[in-house]
């Protein structure tokens, strides 16, 4: 059985994380961001949203720890600045709900998803320039980078909150991600 680790940004929706991915019947434990890399035991990790991206313990270091990687929201960010890519506030600040444009059709996260689809998304902080060996896989009106992916490394980002039940398909990229991690 698949396991993965949520990583406790401290964010409103972390707990939806874990109770999505339980939901799907996958071993998943919720795991403060400052537990050492060398804990860490899983076949992949989410890097949960959160309030401050100068409050993510130890997420860069878990980008080394060769497993798939999945960044939402504020993990979204953490991946993108970490790996050379740049985040600034955004103009549209809170939660709404957004169409995404889905960019790549074959990106194995998000390519099964409909060429627009509905999420719900916060834009107080977004991703303006992805790191090197990244795509941009996603864009909406909002946000030139609602998702990001590096299939060489399996790190995949988006801007969006796929674990709430506003977020069409959010189920399904978590399946898509699930995917990559075996």
């Amino acid at each position: 059985m698949t396991r993965i680790d949520v990583i406790d940004n401290h964010g409103q929706f972390t707990h939806l994380e874990q109770r999505a991915l339980r939901d799907m019947g996958v071993d998943v434990d919720l795991v403060d961001n400052e537990t050492p890399p060398e804990e860490i035991d899983a076949d992949g990790l989410v890097l949960s949203g959160g309030p401050d991206i100068d409050r993510i313990g130890n997420c860069p270091d878990y980008l080394d720890l060769d497993v798939p990687v999945l960044g939402i929201c504020l993990g979204h960010q953490v991946i993108a600045r970490e790996l050379g890519g740049t985040v600034e506030p955004g103009d549209y600040g809170g939660y709404a709900d957004v169409t995404v444009r889905i960019l790549d059709d074959e990106d194995p996260l998000l390519g099964s998803l409909a060429p627009e689809t509905r999420v719900w998304a916060s834009h107080a902080d977004e991703v303006t320039r992805v790191p090197d060996g990244f795509e941009t896989t996603a864009d909406s009106d909002v946000c030139g980078v609602e998702a990001m992916s590096d299939t060489d490394r399996d790190l995949y980002g988006v801007q969006f909150h796929p674990e709430v039940a506003h977020t069409e398909r959010g189920e399904e990229v978590f399946e898509n991600f699930l995917a990559a991690c075996e």
